[in-house]
């Protein structure tokens, strides 16, 4: 079931849009050669406890999940594709990085992810970052009362396949509101003119994810959470939270 949110909800989601967007703008600040994930956990859980939101994250367990979910973030280097458990792993100079971040607050939840190279960034990393934001960007422009979801998943892969790189199958976006993951999904690939009618007040969770090498294959780490690339190429991710307005798209996390 779709939840048609009012023009008060959205707003109050923005709220928590917005305490998202500068969670991942102190991890992205943070980031440098040396640094843990888990030291970008911290900075991410520090910024959520001084907004006093939650973490749509933390203990988060689907069913398919072998434990909960131990972090506010996911972090995601390399070829891990998303859902990377922060841990140890300290940055080096050239790692492709991937934070995915919610917040909870007044009953709301915003969800959004950036893509970033630590130190040097090779020129094929730089590009991948940049498709995965250009995809995003197309499917945000399609998110417009009177087109179908179908119409986002389309504006997506067009760019994504068009720039040669895969795409991981079963993995894109969703519906998001009082909780991370609503109806509808979101492909990351699909029909133009099919899917669920986009109607005012509906708010999309849009997050393109592409495959430098081409692949689609990926496999899920010995972690039980982890989307790895099949073939160890490098991943990137990039996704907001975005309302459906009668006045177009509106984005809810940015600053």
């Amino acid at each position: 079931m779709v939840e048609i949110k009012t023009d008060a909800s959205l707003d109050a989601m923005r709220v928590a849009g917005r305490i998202v967007a500068q969670a991942l703008t102190a991890v992205r600040e943070r980031a440098a050669v040396g640094v843990t994930l888990r030291e970008l956990d911290l900075v991410a859980r520090a910024v959520l406890t001084d907004a006093a939101a939650g973490s749509p994250f933390l203990d988060y367990r689907p069913s398919w999940a072998p434990v909960p979910f131990p972090a506010v973030i996911c972090a995601s280097v390399n070829d891990t594709i998303v859902h990377g458990i922060p841990g140890d792993h300290a940055l080096r100079d050239g790692d492709l990085v991937s934070i995915d971040c919610g917040a909870s607050a007044g009953g709301w939840v915003g969800d959004s992810a950036i893509s970033f190279t630590v130190g040097r960034a090779r020129p094929e990393d730089t590009r991948l970052v940049d498709t995965a934001f250009e995809a995003l960007d197309a499917g945000i422009a399609a998110a417009l009362v009177g087109n179908r979801v179908g119409d986002i998943a389309h504006a997506i892969g067009r760019v994504c396949r068009a720039a040669g790189y895969g795409i991981p199958d079963g993995f894109g976006g969703h519906g998001v509101g009082r909780t991370m993951h609503e109806d509808p999904g979101v492909p990351n690939e699909g029909r133009p003119g099919r899917g669920m009618p986009l109607r005012h007040g509906m708010v999309l969770a849009i997050e393109p994810m592409l495959i430098a090498s081409g692949s689609d294959d990926h496999y899920t780490a010995s972690d039980g959470w982890s989307i790895r690339t099949s073939d160890g190429s490098r991943a990137a991710h990039a996704e907001h939270t975005v309302a459906i307005t009668d006045e177009g798209p509106r984005i809810l996390t940015q600053l």
